[in-house]
């Protein structure tokens, strides 16, 4: 049986705040674009055909293409998890490789365009740094968790020193040195964790 067009569930804008459906919409398209072309074929345009969403739409919602693409990437990416294994420096091991991980498998060349956007576009820099300030806050839990077990002292600058995890990866993606080995892992963070300086520097 033909279906009538009232019979059809339009996707309609509702103004600044998203349409479910729409926005399902525009994803869905705009991940299909970056699976069958890669970031050569990503454009605002593309989407709005794909999805048959109106460019308006989508620049009301994603005020830039990197802005759409951390949405994307977010959806890539899933649910994260912080493990809590009651120790942190394994905690903060395996952060380290969960995220190296994910860059690796799929999600690297999503984050890099992101990033190289933001170097051009001011809409696209105030997305990246929105979203490198939530993460840092956001994975900082692995820390806190420390605190509360008397493992990381209490007047810590949690969200700035997870930034400095965040910073290696970023510049191991940059580079395309995402093989970082475990070792490597556990120096990083055992430095960091224990200080750089020697017991004779600390005695002075």
């Amino acid at each position: 049986m033909t279906k009538t067009t009232s019979d059809i569930t339009k996707r309609t804008s509702i103004g600044a705040q998203r349409n479910p459906a729409s926005e399902e919409a525009i994803l869905t398209a705009a991940g299909a674009l970056l699976s069958e072309g890669g970031l050569a074929a990503f454009s605002i345009e593309a989407v709005a055909r794909r999805a048959k969403a109106g460019k308006p739409t989508i620049y009301r919602w994603w005020p830039s293409k990197a802005a759409l693409l951390l949405d994307v990437y977010h959806r890539q990416k899933g649910e994260t998890f912080y493990a809590d294994t009651g120790n942190t420096r394994v905690d903060l091991i395996a952060f380290l490789e969960s995220l190296l991980g994910f860059w690796k498998k799929n999600g690297g060349e999503v984050f890099r365009s992101v990033i190289a956007e933001a170097q051009s576009d001011p809409a696209a820099l105030e997305a990246l740094r929105d979203y490198a300030v939530t993460r840092c806050r956001a994975s900082g839990i692995i820390l806190e968790r420390g605190v509360t077990r008397g493992e990381i002292r209490a007047d810590l600058d949690i969200p700035l020193v997870m930034e400095l995890f965040s910073s290696f990866c970023w510049q191991r993606l940059l580079t395309g040195r995402l093989d970082a080995s475990r070792a490597q892992l556990a120096h990083l963070v055992d430095a960091v964790l224990t200080g750089f300086a020697s017991k004779e520097s600390h005695a002075q």
